[in-house]
């Protein structure tokens, strides 16, 4: 599905502008509002819409009517508590100073704790493969000013327009601390609202044996995986998983460091 760029209903002279940067930037057309309804745009363009407010980048897919924005979402509170506390930091084993790559990076919420953690000696990448949400996310993460103490972690992440698995081929082995998935869960959970708008949109690839084999490759530490207590996939591809009582879903880890897993 393309995407097409535009303005708020309520349009000046300077979004028109920004309209334009970010239509190159992305390489979609702009198209001027003219008092249309995000819904009218869908009908006459048969596009996405990507609409630029005065302070946030609002994604529209086709026939949805609530926007999908930037926000640090669970981050805000997780990274409140004690760091070393939150599961995805205990079960990964991710220190001060590594190196994490989000393979699914959605709405950046575990990328933002990671970063927090292992603070300006470590590195976070998130790859997001729909490239028109990777910008929404990238520009968030870049501008966003309402949680000062985030800020840092936030502007140290890098966000990757490109598939998981392209992305992991490309690294060399041994070379990233923590590599950490998190596909769209096949069972949606209602507590998980933010994600909705994009729940047809964004990326549903389901684990394999060539994504998880990469991960473990390039993985000095730990591969971990975030995944729907129903899920099948610790098992089938070798994650020990960390059994969360009262919770919707589980960690599952594969450890790296005694051994390189056998592909």
């Amino acid at each position: 599905m393309k995407t097409v760029v535009t303005t708020a209903y309520r349009t000046t002279d300077a979004l028109v502008m920004k309209g334009g940067i970010i239509s190159r930037d992305l390489g979609a057309p702009f198209i001027s509002r003219n008092k249309r309804s995000v819904g009218k745009l869908h009908e006459e363009l048969g596009a996405d819409i990507l609409v630029v407010a005065k302070e946030r980048l609002e994604f529209y897919p086709m026939g949805k009517t609530e926007p999908f924005f930037f926000h640090p979402n669970s981050s805000a509170f997780r990274t409140k508590r004690p760091l070393e506390e939150d599961p995805l930091i205990e079960v990964s084993g991710l220190g001060i100073g590594d190196s994490f790559v989000d393979c699914t990076l959605g709405m950046a919420s575990d990328a933002i704790v990671a970063s927090q953690w292992v603070g300006n000696e470590g590195e976070v990448v998130g790859c997001e493969s729909h490239p028109t949400i990777a910008y929404v996310i990238g520009k968030g993460l870049a501008a966003y000013d309402k949680m000062p103490h985030l800020s840092e972690a936030m502007r140290r992440i890098r966000v990757i327009p490109a598939d998981a698995v392209a992305y992991l081929s490309s690294l060399p082995d041994d070379s990233v601390d923590v590599v950490y998935m998190d596909p769209m869960f096949t069972e949606e959970i209602a507590e998980a609202s933010n994600f909705l708008p994009l729940r047809e949109t964004a990326d549903m690839g389901q684990l394999t044996g060539a994504w998880v084999g990469q991960a473990v490759r390039t993985a000095r530490k730990s591969v971990v995986l975030k995944a729907h207590f129903r899920s099948g996939d610790f098992e089938k591809y070798g994650f020990k998983r960390r059994v969360r009582p009262n919770t919707k879903f589980h960690y599952g880890v594969i450890d790296c460091r005694p051994e390189k897993v056998p592909e």
